[in-house]
């Protein structure tokens, strides 16, 4: 079985988010334990597996992501990843359909390899801060938003950038909280640096401690800050230890995700499928 590793939402190697992807030529799916296995040897934050579907389905191929230790419902980065591989081995025309858990997701490659994702837009609810939150981020909270059963994080905006950059959490802790992650972001210090907010996302219960760069968690950033700049297009920086960029484009119900990839390595699992 061929296996890739992308660097997606960067356009260098060595930063983004890494994301292993698996393309089945069978129209279906293995058992969900042996997916789940590979998906724990590749030990990245996802891995993606998509087989073709019939020429007369709702879409071109079946996508599913795991990380090392469940399936989510939503991935951006490993989408893109995924997109990036159809793309460079011909198999992708403008605009690919992936049939998904949080429905019917497209990806437009452009020639010069940036991968425009359109994901739905996640519902933002404020809710009062959870006991126990700032302890485990080890600072000051301003506002809480439920993120919606697809995305199923809290998005939490602090003070300042410099803040988000800091944070060392308690892990344990932020594990024992509801929902897949938590999303930390804070207004860009200064745009002229190029993007116009900062994240981080942490996700301990899904076994993905920090995420370097998340796609699905713009998705609520990107209507959170186009309310608070007035602006529906805009860049955001994930400030991991390895960094990445995503660009945002709020369309109502739908945001468009865009950013580059880099193929790192292209091999093959002898055993385990």
């Amino acid at each position: 079985m061929r296996i890739r590793v992308v660097d997606a939402f960067t356009d260098r190697p060595f930063a983004g988010n890494p994301a292993a992807v698996v393309l089945l030529e069978e129209a279906r799916f293995p058992e969900d334990e042996r997916l789940q296995r590979v998906a724990s040897e590749m030990n990245l934050s996802e891995t993606a597996f998509a087989h073709p579907l019939p020429r007369e389905a709702d879409a071109d191929w079946a996508l599913r992501w795991f990380t090392p230790a469940v399936e989510v419902n939503l991935c951006g980065h490993a989408t893109l990843a995924t997109a990036h591989v159809l793309h460079s081995a011909g198999r992708a025309g403008s605009r690919l359909r992936f049939r998904t858990r949080s429905g019917v997701l497209t990806a437009a490659p452009s020639p010069d390899g940036t991968v425009t994702l359109d994901f739905p837009t996640a519902p933002l609810t404020p809710v009062a801060e959870p006991p126990g939150l700032s302890a485990a981020l080890g600072c000051e909270v301003l506002t809480v938003h439920d993120t919606g059963p697809d995305v199923g994080d809290l998005l939490v905006e602090v003070h300042d950038e410099e803040t988000v950059r800091a944070l060392a959490p308690d892990m344990a802790a932020l594990a024992r909280l509801r929902g897949r992650g938590v999303i930390v972001t804070a207004a860009a210090h200064d745009t002229a640096a190029g993007y116009d907010f900062v994240s981080r996302f942490f996700g301990p219960a899904v076994g993905v401690p920090e995420d370097p760069v998340t796609g699905s968690a713009h998705t609520a950033l990107a209507p959170l800050w186009a309310a608070r700049l007035g602006r529906d297009e805009l860049t955001g920086f994930q400030a991991s230890a390895r960094t990445g960029v995503v660009r945002t484009a709020l369309r109502g119900a739908r945001t468009e995700l865009s950013g580059s990839a880099v193929t790192m390595l292209d091999g093959r699992l002898l055993t385990g499928l």
